[in-house]
């Protein structure tokens, strides 16, 4: 007996009925007890909401990247109901994303700082700040091209990106503090995220140097790990970047954040239900010349690959095939 959708889609009832307080379509947070997180998105220090003058927000606050998660996870879903014989489910949930996409462009670009806002308060008033959680937006999808570009241009600039990593929080604004948990950090699977999101709007060059960044610092830390997170001072000659003190290592975010990187510029695709892997204009980092990928499976297939380097592309060899899988290379 084929189940209602209602009963195998919790996450999508949540979103619509309890993620949006208010109905505006954006998905919100407060804290119900005094117990409670008062932010509780990844960013989840009590000061890192805030406006331009640096007054904190007061909640139901709906982040930039929340709803970048939601689109996403619309899309996502439509992909998925297709793939159940639910037509019509995935027509609506393929036309809310956009309906979503197209109130978020209008709520959260902000023309004034190049960016979209780091949030809407309570009063639905923008938090106009220009913060890491932008390149979320990226990372989903859900930017606009043309906004895309500039983000992704004004990740890179002298106020964010410290020359080991893009910042939480840029320099020369309200709560900036390198030395802070969330406001002027830099955190590896943040970036990661951001790198990813450049490279899916065409900016590989500026994810590589992303990616150069953090294997640089990379170089500075025990067996090369990547911490949580370290500060966000300037890079200086002769120094390496400075430890936040008490950064877990290991920490399965920033242990994950070097193969998301590294995917993000072999924009590299796993199809199931072709079989195909897939490579779309492929770079990789200075610091990588050759390498070799072992048994990438889709399904009970797998591939084995050479990787070679050149200037501004990629070359890749089948070394080795098991089963029917296509390799793509789409430049």
């Amino acid at each position: 007996m084929r189940r209602r959708c209602s009963s195998r889609w919790p996450a999508r009832t949540w979103i619509d009925r309890h993620g949006d307080f208010d109905g505006d379509g954006f998905v919100e947070y407060r804290r119900r007890s005094n117990e409670g997180l008062v932010q509780q998105g990844w960013k989840d220090s009590q000061d890192s909401v805030f406006h331009a003058d640096g007054r904190l927000a007061e909640p139901p606050i709906a982040l930039c990247e929340v709803q970048g998660y939601v689109y996403e996870a619309r899309r996502a879903a439509a992909l998925l109901a297709r793939a159940l014989g639910d037509t019509v489910l995935a027509v609506g949930l393929t036309e809310q994303a956009h309906e979503l996409q197209e109130r978020f462009e209008h709520a959260f670009w902000c023309e004034e700082i190049g960016c979209y806002a780091l949030a809407l308060d309570g009063d639905k008033q923008p938090c106009r700040v220009p913060t890491s959680n932008a390149g979320h937006t990226l990372w989903c999808g859900i930017a606009s091209p043309a906004h895309a570009a500039r983000v992704a241009e004004s990740l890179l600039g002298s106020d964010f990106y410290s020359g080991w990593g893009i910042r939480t929080v840029p320099c020369k604004r309200a709560r900036y503090n390198p030395m802070s948990y969330h406001n002027g950090s830099i955190w590896p699977h943040d970036n990661a995220l951001i790198a990813g999101g450049m490279a899916r709007y065409g900016h590989t060059g500026e994810a590589l140097r992303v990616f150069g960044g953090l294997f640089d610092a990379s170089l500075y830390f025990d067996q090369h790990r990547m911490p949580e997170l370290f500060c966000g001072f300037p890079r200086r000659s002769g120094e390496g970047p400075t430890r936040y003190p008490v950064a877990c290592s290991p920490q399965a975010w920033a242990a994950a954040a070097v193969f998301a990187m590294l995917q993000a510029c072999l924009g590299l695709e796993v199809r199931a239900e072709s079989p195909e892997v897939r490579f779309n204009a492929p770079r990789l980092p200075e610091f990588i010349q050759w390498m070799r990928v072992h048994k990438l499976s889709v399904g009970d297939r797998h591939v084995d690959l050479l990787l070679q380097r050149y200037r501004n592309n990629v070359g890749i060899d089948v070394t080795d095939k098991h089963g029917d899988i296509d390799v793509v290379v789409a430049i």
